[in-house]
């Protein structure tokens, strides 16, 4: 027996199926999930995160969920969604300046260029930080510790041998200037270890994102000595500048996503679409004053631009201080 459908019950459908459609197309992206090339506690993690957050709840993204693959110095997590590109077509990927430092240091094979450059979104300057019981109250005193013997002075990061938080150490150095090549740089895989390891002593200073030293300065667990911003940051009202110390060095760590190599223009644009929006919410804005992020946006092509400018400004500072 056939179903009867007045006008009425056909005009309450095709408003409801109006409303189901409007209501789903009010997500930029439906999900996304986020892959993140090192442990937790580290600036990729916290960058991930935050975004993920900014953007599920301020509506922009329905849903969002997160990976932590550490391995090879970052490369065990770009091998992955490579290799594994059709699979990973909801995934996004971040990373930041040591995809260029580690493939000019022939630390994996790969480099961005094997990747979708979808967008860079934050800047977050390095700090070095000491545990709140350390004799060291400045960075000069960090300084004079290295001129007498710099083998006293330990230096750890959340990066490999050459990395980016040994070259922010090594650019420091020099500009006080001393020696880049003596600096002692233990590497750890991820910041959250690299921090234990300064909280056990086994490090004396820490080499490290700004974001990451805030969250811990907060707690009560460290002090920051100083940060290589070009003057203080609100979120950190009371950490110096090496500038204000009389080392003049300034440096910014760039985070931003990527995905699967060979996804659509349509998924790509759908993801700049939704990081854009992103912006102009205050739920971004909460988790970026917090974190003490930068906005550096720079989305699609913009993005390789700028990626490969810093691959020749970085390999030649790197020669020039001889890790290349």
């Amino acid at each position: 027996m056939k179903k009867r459908f007045s006008l009425k019950s056909i005009l309450l459908t095709a408003s409801a199926v109006c409303a189901f459609q409007l209501s789903a197309s009010s997500y930029a992206v439906d999900s996304i999930h986020f892959l993140i090339p090192g442990g937790a506690g580290g600036g990729w993690d916290g960058t991930a995160r935050g975004t993920g957050e900014a953007l599920t709840k301020s509506g922009i993204v329905k849903q969002a969920s997160y990976e932590n693959m550490s391995g090879g110095g970052g490369g065990k997590a770009i091998g992955y969604l490579i290799e594994n590109a059709k699979s990973n077509q909801d995934t996004l990927m971040v990373n930041s300046t040591p995809i260029v430092i580690r493939s000019l240091t022939k630390v994996f094979p790969q480099n961005f260029r094997d990747l979708t450059m979808v967008a860079g979104t934050i800047g977050d300057y390095a700090a070095f930080v000491v545990d709140k019981d350390s004799p060291y109250k400045s960075f000069s005193d960090v300084v004079d510790s290295f001129k007498s013997d710099p083998k006293k002075v330990a230096i750890g990061g959340g990066s490999v041998p050459g990395g980016m938080d040994h070259l922010v150490a090594a650019m420091a150095f020099q500009a006080a200037g001393e020696d880049p090549i003596k600096v002692k740089y233990i590497a750890y895989d991820a910041g959250g270890k690299a921090m234990a390891s300064l909280l056990s002593g086994e490090i004396s200073v820490l080499s490290t994102g700004l974001s990451e030293a805030i969250a811990l300065a907060d707690a009560g667990e460290v002090r920051i000595l100083a940060t290589t911003a070009p003057e203080r940051i609100p979120a950190a009202p009371n950490a110096k500048t090496l500038k204000e110390q009389g080392v003049d060095t300034q440096f910014v760590n760039w985070r931003g996503f990527f995905a699967a190599p060979g996804i659509s223009q349509e998924k790509r644009q759908q993801y700049i679409t939704a990081l854009n929006k992103m912006y102009e919410t205050p739920e971004w804005e909460a988790v970026r004053a917090r974190n003490g992020w930068v906005n550096i946006y720079n989305p699609g092509d913009d993005f390789t631009v700028f990626l490969e400018d810093q691959e020749k400004v970085i390999g030649d500072l790197m020669r020039k201080l001889g890790f290349l």
